[in-house]
């Protein structure tokens, strides 16, 4: 029990997925301490999401891709709130820097053996081990332990908006940050037709910046069983993931966004863990090629051709139809 404790900072600028799956560790700190002030830095992309979490303090923008200037009138802002924790949920360098500079009275990560970065262990005056613990969900929920938090299941409570009429359509999310994450255009196009043909719906293309000629081309493969989004917000594709009836996706942030509002998901893996990455719902299906890949996660393959594209449309589609039976 910590006697007094009355804020927090919460250090998880980024990924989206990352983000996502920072959530219920902050929620369970917020349950454990509803009185508490818990505030959450985060990548200026990523703002709108963060504060959608039911409770939730302060959102600090930063970008940590900014030179070290802006860090430190960052933190110059930070000392101001008088933190009592700062807990890094990160595990960079930057990020562990950030929390130390904060000036809170304690300042919190993960021990060594579980940083992205080692030498972020310098700047805690707290590491904590996790121990065997593989999906970042846990590891996020074990690190609140140093605050007494025990004992937190996952969840996410996120302010969503109302979807129109659910059920009526599929996500499918084709692309990713790293080229080896994604399965082939036309193989999404061949797999929208199947789920046409078996299941009566259509697919909806989800696309970001720099990625509509994706999205259109896994539409041309699908012979109009599939169509492209409008260009989405991450709030956006919180309503349409919401509605859907099932999600199809690489390890990206869309997809974990998905799982966080309890979309049914097929994920498909090729350089990461599912095990560490994936959806964490045990009626989801996951469908992997880690074993058997050559580049664990490096943004790009050294082979020919990504191990992802060893995964068959026949696999997917006996997966999407296992998935939408159990739902």
């Amino acid at each position: 029990m910590i006697e007094g404790a009355s804020r927090f900072l919460i250090v998880r600028l980024g990924s989206l997925g990352d983000v996502v799956h920072a959530i219920p560790a902050v929620a369970a700190l917020i349950d454990r301490y509803p009185r508490a002030r818990v505030d959450w830095i985060v990548d200026p992309r990523y703002v709108d999401l963060v504060k959608r979490v039911d409770r939730i303090g302060n959102v600090i923008p930063f970008d940590s891709r900014a030179g070290w200037g802006l860090l430190i009138a960052t933190a110059r802002r930070l000392r101001g709130a008088r933190y009592d924790a700062a807990l890094d949920l990160q595990g960079l360098l930057k990020s562990a820097v950030l929390a130390r500079m904060a000036g809170a009275r304690r300042t919190i990560g993960f021990s060594r053996a579980h940083l992205r970065e080692p030498l972020a262990n310098l700047f805690y005056t707290e590491r904590h081990d996790p121990g065997d613990i593989v999906h970042v969900i846990d590891k996020g929920l074990a690190l609140m332990r140093a605050l007494d938090v025990h004992e937190a299941k996952a969840r996410f409570p996120l302010g969503v908006p109302a979807p129109g009429e659910p059920g009526g359509y599929v996500l499918i999310n084709p692309s990713a940050a790293w080229p080896n994450k994604r399965w082939p255009a036309e193989r999404f196009g061949a797999l929208a037709a199947a789920i046409r043909a078996r299941h009566n719906l259509t697919s909806m293309v989800l696309w970001g910046p720099g990625e509509e000629a994706l999205a259109e081309a896994v539409a041309v493969a699908s012979n109009g069983a599939a169509q492209t989004a409008s260009s989405t917000t991450i709030v956006d594709i919180l309503t349409l993931a919401r509605g859907a009836r099932l999600m199809i996706s690489g390890d990206t942030g869309p997809m974990h966004i998905a799982g966080a509002v309890g979309t049914p998901i097929v994920a498909l893996f090729g350089p990461t863990r599912y095990e560490r990455n994936g959806p964490w719902s045990p009626a989801d299906i996951s469908i992997s090629r880690f074993e058997h890949c050559a580049c664990h996660y490096e943004r790009r393959c050294r082979r020919t051709q990504p191990c992802i594209d060893d995964i068959s449309v026949d696999e997917v589609i006996a997966a999407v139809d296992r998935r939408m039976a159990a739902r």
